[in-house]
Order: C-alpha cells, then structure tokens, then sequence
C-alpha cells in the first residue's frame, strides 16, 4: 500500500510547475483538466494536458492569498494583500474589481450554486453577488478569517478565525418579487409576504429551514430541506406540500403550467397540483452544475444546455420528460453560454434563443420537420436576455444597447424588416455588465454593475397585436396601428400577417412602413390562379426556394415549378425539373437564349449546348404553350372548392 502511494506521488510530481515564489492557493477548473493557482501578484491557469497554452495574468497590485473557481458560473475569485477581491471569467477577463478594504482579504469563496460568494479579512464577514456586489457586511470579532466553507445547500458558511474561534452565518433575507408581491425570507424557517397594493402582510412558516425559492405565474414554489411547498398568490394559508425525493434542491424554474426542480438526482418536472409530470434524463447528466442560464422551461418544452459538449442542447417534450421530435439534441457550431425558451404560442411554433461564447444571438424553431434546423442570428455582443412571460417579444443588452426584438420569427419571414421590428434604447446609464432579471408584462427589471435595480417600461402595444394575431383579429391589429402610427408597430403588423398568410393584412401594413415593391409582388400573388401557386409564391417571399418548390412539384404544377427557378436565374435546375418531366425543355432554352443576348453572352455550359442543338426557339409556340398551362392551372383551381388566402 505504502509503494503504491509513493509512485502515485511520484508520478504527480512531474506535473509540479517551479514558481519560485510560494504558492497560496490553488484550485480545479469544473471539468478537472486544468488548475489555477497563485504565483505572486500572478494568477496562473495551467492546462494538465502536456503542451498546451498555459494562461498568466497580473491580477492584483499585491501578494494573491485566495482562489475560488466555480463549477457552475465557471467564474474565477481572488483575492489579495492588496486589500481586494476580484470576478474574473475563465479566459481571465476581469468582470468586477472591489473597492479596496481596511485590511488585507484573507478568505474567498463561492457558494455551490454560484450564485453568492463570502469574503474574510480582519475582523469583516462579507456576502456578495456572483456578479461581484455587495449584499452584507458583518463585522464579527474573529480576527482574520482564513478560511470559508460553504454548506453544501448553500444557506450557510462556517469560517476559520484567527483568534482560535470558527465563526457560523445563516444567509437571510434573500428577497423575491413578482407584479405586486414582494417576499423576503427573514428568518431561516419563516416568509413574509408583502402586497403592495393594499398594503397586507402574511408570514410563512416552515418546518425546516428554506434552502430555495421561485415566485412567478401567481405561484410561490419553495424548497426546503425535505419537503416543498406551493402557495397560490391568490391564498397564502393553505399550500400544497409534498415530500422531496432525495438531495438538496439547487434551482427551481417556472412556467406558466408547471415547474421544475433540480438537484443531484436529476430533472423533476411537478405540476402546481403537486402531481410529478416527468423526469427527463440524457446520457451523461450532471445536475448539479446546472443554473437558470442553462436550463430553460416553457408549458410544452424543457431545454438543457449540455456541459460535456457545450455546443449541445438538449430539448424534451415536458409532459413526457422524451426528447424532441427524432431525439436528436440541437447542435450549434460554437460553445453556447445561456438559453431561453419563448413562453406563449403554439406548440409546434416553440423558439428557443440562446447566446454563444462570442456573445451572438441566436433564434432557431424547435420543432425540425424532418430538415435541418435553420439557426438565425438576430443580434452581436449580447450580455444577458429574457422572452416576456405573457407575449414572445424578446429583450436583450446588445453592446451598450438595451435592445427589444418586438416579434423575433421575422427572420423566418421577411429578413430584411427585423430590423425595423426592433426598439432600442441606449444602455450606457446601466454602467458594465448589467444583467436582466425579470421581463414581465410591459416592464423588464435590470441590475446593475452596483447592485441596484432599473426598471424599464416597454411600450403595451406590441403585446396588445401580438394578442390579437393570436386571435385571427386582423382589423383589429390594423386598426390599433392606425392609433399608435408607429412603424416599429406596422413592421410588426407586416411580418406576422406574412407569417399567418393573410395577405390583405400584410399588403396594408407593408404600404404603411413604404415597402412598395413588397406590396406590388403581395398583389401579383393575390391575382395567381391556384391556392397552390399562392402558397408557393408566399414560400417564396419569405426565402423558402426549396420548399416552394416542392409544393407546386406535389400539386402537379410542373410548368410553375420551372418557371419559378428561371424566375430565380437558377437555370440548372430549371433545366433539371424540363428534362426530368419531359416538358418545356424548350421554354427553358428560350429563356436561357434571351438572358445571354441580353448581356452579350455567349453560352458555355454543356447540357444547355447539348440540348440546343438543331433547336429553334419559336416565342410564339412558347407563349401559346404558358398561357394553356395557366388556363389549366385555372380550370382545376375552380374545379377544387379551395378557399382564397
């Protein structure tokens, strides 16, 4: 046993990397395959595979005493003889600096959630933000604190004092707000509930100490350490309470018809009944470095980020806990860092974004009708996102912009009108990093750098269409923008009437922001003889080639199908569909033939040659054959009783 021991050492020691300077702390990144520790005023980031990049940075003006690296948040904490601690990301970007303290800090460490943090110095007890603010400050006579030991359900720390005491802390007060609900946990068993309207107070007992809460959707969900409990905010004196299976709860997420709670064990996905509704599970799970950025949950829909393959996101159905569609999770080309589901809607219409580590933004439908999901960009340098909880309008921080994308599927419909669908305003007042905490009803709720809240209120009126569209009430949506006379509101107004085919809608809205050539192509589609053709043409509008495409190919519309890829300049596949069909090969040619003389062009591709051999391109003959093709398409279109789009 001894020899065995002895060469396990031995074999570590070719790893030991000569500082020259004492080494104060060193900790495991969160997938074990680097350390970071202390070399002076230096952080280190040391890669255990052999030749790879070691990472090194100043990060204090003095003698670093204390690390921290979270398995979580992936953020790094130091803290030094320069009186300081410090946020930093793992690529050693600094993200807070803290004001400089009395004496030097001797003690730093995170929460296992990631959501909080405490600092130790002389005589000072410390709880901060994971973002690097300030929540407490205790001034107990303990001499320098060196060390902190969070428990592991993170509601409270044990501290090691340098006068021969340890010193322990209950974090209370954590404080939940929802519409006119404020809730504050002021002591470690008890909840006092405030409603601002009319001023009344309930108090909430439990019989354990309460580890984690959620207030959203009219219902407060509470975990303690074996039970939870769901109150209606409609009654706070009798909830709903039932036993938990095992483990600590470390997060809890709501939706409007359901909730889920996470813990060591898995995913549990609860109705507000009480009733477990599924427990979803994907190979390789890990639940416990899980947060509200890498979960998201919607009424049909639970999506995971993926911590072995960070470019992976899992999506299940909810009230099954089976994955998606064919089981394939949604793969994207760079690592991504938060995701969030939109929360109202059709199921089959479910969008999910999410931000990739260069700080894109990206939107891409959840449902993949057997094609490759389409991944749209939407937005660059976004720090933190929200959908509203009651319309999927989405708001971000975009650069130094606090930005609202009104209807974000108008990538999918119109491209070039996102912009215009869009509210923007300058974020420069939110100083660095500010994140988004709530977006609810017409207000979204931002902190800042500091600590302090910002309130923002975001115009009613894209709410009020969105409704209405739901409702098929387009005149009333036509109406409401002639009211507000906002082109923000008429661009909205035009993508989603494209999106729902109602074409009088979309042709009133487009005139409105000026797109005339947009409104002449909607009228062309409005005179085609055939609901298919119509259809098509929509395809087209919004960019679907391949599927408009197939659409006339499945109606029989052959001739139209052709015409629709000349229309395109896409002569290769024109040519492809004639020959296949054994039909207008030679109105192909005679379109090809003019295309070329009209640029003084002479024809150098093979199969058009070999077809245009000892052809002659009579107009007349094609012309008489086009317009028989449309009395056709006409003649079967009255014959079908299909209703006009």
């Amino acid at each position: 046993g001894m020899l065995s021991m002895f060469s396990m050492f031995s074999m570590f020691s070719m790893f030991s990397m000569p500082t020259g300077t004492p080494v104060y702390s060193v900790s495991w990144a969160p997938d074990s395959d680097k350390v970071l520790y202390t070399s002076g005023k230096q952080l280190i980031i040391k890669p255990l595979q052999p030749n790879a990049k070691v990472l090194q940075w100043k990060a204090h003006d003095g003698l670093i005493l204390k690390t921290d690296w979270n398995s979580v948040n992936d953020l790094i904490l130091s803290a030094g003889e320069d009186c300081r601690y410090k946020v930093w990301d793992s690529f050693g970007r600094a993200l807070y600096n803290s004001q400089p303290h009395e004496y030097p800090l001797t003690a730093i460490a995170w929460a296992l959630d990631g959501e909080l943090f405490a600092v130790g110095s002389f005589n000072t007890l410390r709880l901060c933000d994971k973002t690097g603010w300030s929540y407490a400050l205790e001034k107990p006579n303990t001499g320098s604190i060196f060390s902190i030991s969070w428990s592991i359900d993170g509601t409270q720390l044990a501290g090691a004092c340098g006068n021969g005491h340890v010193i322990f802390a209950h974090v209370v007060e954590q404080h939940w707000e929802w519409k006119n609900f404020g809730i504050t946990l002021i002591k470690r068993r008890t909840m006092k509930v405030h409603n601002v309207i009319n001023d009344a107070v309930d108090l909430l007992e439990f019989r354990d100490r309460v580890i984690k809460a959620s207030l959203s959707y009219g219902y407060l969900v509470v975990a303690t350490s074996l039970q939870c409990y769901v109150f209606s905010t409609k009654n706070w004196n009798t909830p709903l309470i039932f036993d938990l299976k095992e483990g600590t709860v470390s997060l809890i997420l709501q939706a409007e018809r359901h909730f889920l709670l996470v813990d060591g064990g898995g995913l549990y996905l609860y109705s507000y009944e009480g009733r477990l509704i599924s427990s979803p599970k994907y190979p390789g799970m890990r639940t416990d470095i899980l947060n509200a950025q890498t979960v998201s949950l919607s009424n049909d829909t639970l999506a995971v980020k993926d911590k072995a393959d960070e470019k992976v996101i899992y999506i299940f159905e909810a009230l099954s806990g089976k994955p998606l569609g064919d089981g394939k999770p949604l793969t994207h080309k760079t690592e991504i860092v938060e995701i969030a589901l939109d929360q109202k809607g059709l199921t089959n219409e479910r969008k999910i974004a999410f931000i990739d580590k260069n700080r894109d933004l990206f939107i891409t439908s959840v449902k993949r009708f057997g094609k490759e999901q389409k991944i749209v960009k939407i937005g660059t340098m976004v720090q933190s996102l929200a959908w509203n909880d009651t319309s999927n309008i989405l708001c971000g921080i975009q650069d130094s912009r606090f930005t609202v994308w009104y209807y974000p599927n108008t990538v999918y419909v119109d491209k070039d009108l996102l912009p215009k669908t869009l509210y923007e305003k300058d974020a420069s007042e939110f100083s660095k990093n500010p994140q988004i905490v709530s977006f609810v009803g017409n207000q979204s709720t931002i902190r800042r750098a500091d600590g302090s809240l910002v309130h923002l209120h975001i115009s009613p009126y894209p709410a009020i269409l969105h409704d209405y569209v739901s409702t098929s009430r387009w005149e009333d949506g036509v109406r409401l923008c002639r009211f507000v006379k906002d082109q923000t509101l008429w661009a909205c107004l035009a993508a989603m009437a494209v999106a729902n085919k109602d074409m009088t809608t979309a042709e009133i809205a487009y005139a409105a922001i000026g797109e005339i050539d947009k409104v002449q192509y909607i009228n062309s589609i409005k005179d085609l003889p055939s609901k298919e053709s119509r259809m098509a043409h929509m395809l087209l509008f919004s960019g679907n080639t391949q599927e408009a495409e197939t659409l006339l190919l499945q109606s029989g519309l052959v001739y139209q199908a052709i015409q629709v890829n000349i229309n395109l300049y896409n002569w290769e596949r024109a040519l492809d569909l004639a020959v296949k069909h054994r039909t207008h090969v030679d109105t192909v040619l005679a379109y090809r033939q003019k295309f070329l003389e009209d640029f003084r062009k002479k024809e150098t591709n093979q199969r058009f040659l070999q077809y245009a051999e000892g052809l002659e391109v009579d107009w007349n003959k094609i012309k008489a054959k086009i317009e028989m093709e449309i009395a056709k398409e006409r003649e079967r279109a009255a014959a079908s009783p299909a209703v006009r789009t």
